[in-house]
């Protein structure tokens, strides 16, 4: 079964750069998307929600910011987006 992981954060750090982190996101699979601003979801990593985060801990500053990546159970959603996005979490 192919995994997918939301990934969900709170960035607080007003003077850093956060460029790197969303490349690092990014950089876990070609499958992702971010119609949410602090949300993204991955899909087909090879990662497990451990191994997502060991990867996206340096580019937070951990002294302000917060973030959390969870496997989804994407059969059990609801909530109102773009029909674009519908598709794309049943692909």
């Amino acid at each position: 079964m192919e995994k997918k992981y939301i990934i969900t954060y709170e960035l607080k750090n007003k003077t850093k750069d956060y460029s790197t982190l969303y490349q690092a996101i990014k950089n876990l699979s070609k499958y992702w998307w971010h119609y949410i601003d602090s949300s993204w979801v991955v899909k087909h990593c090879e990662l497990n929600s451990d191994e997502i985060f060991e990867k996206l801990r340096s580019h937070i500053d951990t002294q302000t910011d917060y973030i959390l990546v969870i496997e989804i159970n994407t059969e059990n959603k609801q909530g109102w987006l773009p029909k674009k996005a519908w598709n794309w979490l049943k692909s």
